[in-house]
């Protein structure tokens, strides 16, 4: 169904999302195209760069890191759809895509939560974390992320409409269990960044820690408060039956800052990670531009 949706969007028997009478919807139209494709410019060189760099990928920190890069590209990817096309996700669905692409922020939010987890472990209880949480853990923590969501994405697919409403409401209780517990390891993660890491003597490893823990809270961070508006008002339209209701994905302005995060979560990894944006210009652009080549 997926394909034929997108098949019959660029058969033409999918209008655009917008009509082009004002010149709002032509902002709007040209503000899809201009989002999906800085969104995979951003998110797609992560990618390359993680996967092109030993260093980076033989690190716990960076498999989180790809993970949600690669969701990120998807999301750029997506919005040529969901963006340029009248696509109304969830329920009532029109020319969705079974929330299929929506299901790539469900990803992110586990992503972010294990992530947390490996973070808070690996500063707080190192001999466990390096016991325990070796390199193939968190490479099948990541692949869960991915088969949790869709798997129940799937389901819900199968289902009579009254039962997948019923799983619908059942993950957004879920999701709200996540939340709460992606703040309090956010406060716990600033808490350990601001006086236990400060108080190792000066190292390397310390840089580290540092640098992986502010990553992480800054992303966690930002993507809380892009994500929660959306998140509040599905709640309120299945709770109480109020909320705000759009013409489709594209005038979806709480849809639009969810995906918002595709774009931040990457410039935050490369804002924080000097190893990262090594990579990123010897791998990618400095191929493409020898002359942004710094080394």
């Amino acid at each position: 169904m997926l394909l034929s949706n997108i098949t019959d969007s660029l058969t033409g028997e999918v209008p655009l999302s917008v009509n082009f009478d004002t010149p709002v919807e032509y902002l709007i139209f040209i503000f899809q195209i201009l989002f999906a494709t800085a969104t995979v410019l951003v998110a797609g060189p992560v990618v390359i760069a993680i996967l092109s760099t030993r260093a980076l990928r033989l690190q716990n920190r960076f498999i989180f890191m790809l993970n949600t890069s690669i969701c990120d590209t998807l999301v750029g990817f997506s919005v040529y759809y969901l963006g340029l096309f009248d696509v109304q996700e969830g329920y009532p669905s029109r020319n969705g895509t079974h929330n299929m692409l929506p299901s790539l922020l469900g990803v992110n939010i586990m992503t972010f939560l294990f992530a947390q987890f490996d973070r808070y472990f690996a500063v707080c209880h190192p001999f466990i974390y390096t016991r325990f949480l070796t390199r193939r853990v968190v490479i099948s923590a990541n692949v869960y992320c991915w088969f949790h969501v869709y798997a129940q994405t799937i389901i819900s697919n199968f289902l009579p409409l009254s039962r997948a409403i019923q799983l619908y409401v059942f993950s957004i209780i879920s999701l709200q269990v996540i939340v709460l517990t992606k703040v309090v390891m956010t406060i716990k993660l600033y808490v350990i960044a601001r006086f236990q890491v400060e108080r190792d003597p000066p190292s390397a490893e310390k840089e580290n820690k540092k640098e992986s823990l502010r990553i992480i809270i800054f992303v966690v961070i930002s993507f809380l408060v892009l994500w929660s508006p959306s998140f509040i008002n599905i709640v309120l339209r299945l709770v109480i039956g109020r909320g705000l209701i759009f013409k489709n994905e594209a005038t979806n302005l709480f849809a639009i800052m969810a995906r918002f995060n595709a774009v931040c979560t990457p410039a935050v990894y490369l804002w924080g990670s000097q190893a990262l944006r090594e990579a990123l210009f010897r791998t990618v652009w400095g191929r493409l531009c020898p002359r942004c080549n710094r080394r």
